[in-house]
């Protein structure tokens, strides 16, 4: 062991007349250890809750959509065309509109989304999403029964609706009359539930099948291809290289500026967090300041003397510095310790509950990043040592024959 090391820990672990400068050392560790465990626990928060949204909202929706100027009359070709894409991996039309849905007493107003069951799969989870019912009753549907539709979990608690039961679907869409524009009406029966896990689907969303979507809304074409690409962070360029491949007639939009507003406020969210729950630690290495002052201040004959010995000014300051040092180290293994093993117990019990219709999610995921957490550590340590410094040198400058003047 080093000379300073030694001093250090002499000091650091100070007995009798100087149990108070152990224990204002040990309040130091705790700050430090609170400071780096609410850190910890903040980001793997906030990177949970981006991540479990950003999960169920490409598992519901598509990572790219694809609108073609003059419409999509012939979709099989198009599909065919937007599969040959670098990085594609699923492509499916579809068809968007709104309609008031009514089921006995209870009405709501719904997104449908008309779709074409053997291809929604290929950029959608909705077959895996499924927890009544099929995707393939969409493409078996008979002239003897009503179109069927497919609906959220929410959204048949809120309809009192279960499998089977018929509901009405009236659109903005309507026929010319003496009387100025009926609304279209239609007959439907719910022919499946699912669950995307996302509110916003589960209670306001509706799939039917292509031919009933073109019928319901009056269209005779898709309003759009939805595509799925391997990798979801390469979707922005891929938007662009279809327009590029394709030629001007084709607009792409991916996923990240679909939901731009959401993930930036979410971004902003997570630093506001950082900066506010990082004050603490800032606020324990003032602690690591005022224990070290006091030490310098009760110790100050015991450096005169060593410097009367032949100790340099820089060995002084070093020892002074490593004393720092062991507070913020210490404080920060037991703080990122501590905030590991909770964030662990948060997640897989998933002890925080959240309301689903704010939050989309029912539960608060925590999700600690090897960046983040690393981060955390190195900042800690470094604003420990940074804390050392003024006490430090103000202990390398004193003077002996000051000091033992009045010994």
């Amino acid at each position: 062991m080093s000379f300073e090391l030694f001093v250090a820990l002499r000091y650091l672990f100070a007995r009798r007349k100087q149990a108070f400068i152990s224990l204002i050392s040990l309040i130091s560790v705790i700050g430090v250890a609170v400071g780096v465990m609410a850190l910890v626990i903040a980001l793997a928060l906030m990177t949970g809750l981006q991540g479990e949204l950003r999960d169920r909202i490409l598992s519901s929706q598509a990572h790219i959509y694809v609108w073609k100027t003059g419409g999509i009359t012939d979709y099989t070709s198009e599909v065919a065309k937007l599969r040959q894409v670098p990085g594609v991996a699923g492509a499916a039309p579809t068809i968007f509109g709104k309609a008031l849905v009514v089921a006995g007493d209870a009405q709501a107003f719904i997104s449908v989304k008309a779709v074409d069951p053997a291809l929604e799969p290929t950029v959608t989870g909705i077959k895996e999403a499924m927890r009544q019912g099929s995707l393939d009753v969409l493409a078996n549907e008979s002239e003897d029964q009503p179109p069927a539709i497919l609906i959220g979990e929410d959204l048949a608690k809120q309809l009192n609706v279960s499998l089977g039961d018929s509901v009405t679907l009236v659109t903005p869409q309507g026929t010319l009359s003496p009387m100025g524009m009926i609304p279209r009406t239609r007959r439907a029966r719910v022919a499946g539930i699912y669950n995307l896990g996302l509110y916003e689907f589960d209670s306001s969303y509706g799939f039917v099948s292509l031919p009933f979507g073109e019928r319901l809304m009056g269209k005779d074409a898709a309003d759009l291809i939805q595509l799925r690409v391997t990798d979801i962070w390469d979707a922005p360029r891929i938007a662009d290289d279809v327009t590029r491949r394709l030629g001007p007639a084709y607009v792409a939009q991916d996923w990240s500026d679909l939901n731009q507003s959401l993930f930036t406020a979410l971004g902003l969210e997570k630093m506001a967090i950082s900066i506010a729950i990082g004050l603490i630690v800032m606020v324990a290495a003032l602690n690591i300041v005022a224990s070290l002052i006091l030490l310098v201040m009760e110790k100050s004959r015991d450096i005169a003397i060593l410097k009367t010995m032949g100790t340099s000014p820089k060995r002084i300051m070093t020892i002074f510095m490593m004393q720092g040092l062991i507070i913020g180290i210490a404080g920060t293994v037991f703080g990122g310790s501590g905030g590991l093993a909770l964030c662990w117990v948060l997640d897989h019990y998933r002890l925080i509950k959240i309301p689903a219709d704010v939050y989309q999610v029912a539960y608060v995921p925590f999700v600690v990043l090897p960046r983040d957490f690393a981060l955390v550590i190195v900042s800690a340590i470094v604003i420990s040592f940074v804390a050392t410094i003024y006490p430090s040198r103000q202990a390398s400058r004193l003077d002996p024959v000051q000091a033992l003047r009045f010994e």
